[in-house]
């Protein structure tokens, strides 16, 4: 069966200008940030010039995100590039830290919105509230975890849904199983 093409190729470069638009950067911005030209930053963001991994380094640094959400998993078939994430190809994303793993649902970082499977083991937690420029809501596919959005706590099951605006919150997984939550971000901030 044929499908239509996406509009947008999941390309690292058609992510990198995502990242870039979501944290209101211009390219001059993020090429002075990055201590090079306009002009390549831009051939890079058309996958016309390939950046090192030194550049990778300092894109994820100034976009803040992980390297390893740069780059490519394994490589999904032509026909499927743009709609279909299998399982085995889903990309790492975020630290990793606190106990907290996270991998993209989304094809790529270019709609309004991503995708993102989190699994938040047993006795982890994030002590210091995250607030970000977003709109996040979440599914408890499966476990218990306490959220702390503005000040106030809820304890979370699996069925459970939630909803984020741009106040601060945290997280934190005090029970003996991991809690296995589809959380969907606006704009993508991976």
């Amino acid at each position: 069966m044929k499908h239509a093409q996406p509009s947008k190729t999941m390309t690292l470069g058609a992510d990198l200008r995502a990242l870039r638009k979501a944290r209101g950067l211009k390219l001059a911005d993020l090429s002075e940030t990055l201590g090079r030209s306009v002009g390549w930053l831009s051939q890079v963001e058309r996958d016309l010039s390939e950046p090192s991994i030194t550049d990778l380094r300092h894109m994820a640094k100034a976009l803040n995100v992980s390297v390893s959400s740069l780059f490519r998993q394994a490589a999904s078939a032509a026909e499927e590039q743009g709609f279909i994430v299998r399982a085995a190809s889903r990309r790492p994303i975020g630290s990793h830290e606190a106990g907290l793993t996270e991998e993209l649902l989304s094809p790529d970082l270019t709609d309004d919105f991503e995708v993102v499977h989190s699994t938040f083991e047993p006795s982890s937690e994030i002590a210091d509230p995250v607030t970000r420029p977003t709109q996040e809501v979440g599914y408890v596919v499966s476990g218990r975890l306490d959220l702390w959005i503005a000040g106030q706590t809820f304890t979370l099951n699996a069925g459970d849904s939630f909803r984020i605006r741009g106040e601060p919150f945290r997280w934190m997984n005090p029970y003996p199983k991991p809690a296995v939550v589809i959380w969907v971000i606006a704009p993508p901030v991976y």
